[in-house]
């Protein structure tokens, strides 16, 4: 539970942070207001890497297991014919 609510709460600063970049994108356009956008839109980017390199180690130590319909078609095992023709 902890793993998805540190999920939850990295997302909402991804989206709070572009919201913030978008914001002083568009109303303002001096040169404080650039640099606040350059660093709004950094610190984003920085929150995904960490986001998927955290999300990366999580799902191989197996503390995190992914679940939906990419399980459900690895865990099939695929049906073996024999086509060989004489």
């Amino acid at each position: 539970m902890i793993i998805k609510s540190v999920i939850i709460i990295a997302f909402i600063l991804i989206i709070f942070s572009l919201g913030s970049a978008l914001f002083h994108l568009i109303n303002h356009k001096t040169q404080e207001s650039s640099e606040k956008t350059v660093k709004a839109l950094t610190f984003r980017i920085s929150l995904s890497i960490l986001l998927f390199i955290f999300l990366f180690i999580a799902v191989a130590t197996g503390v995190f297991k992914p679940h939906g319909l990419g399980v459900k078609i690895h865990a099939e095992k695929p049906v073996q014919t024999d086509t060989l023709s004489k």
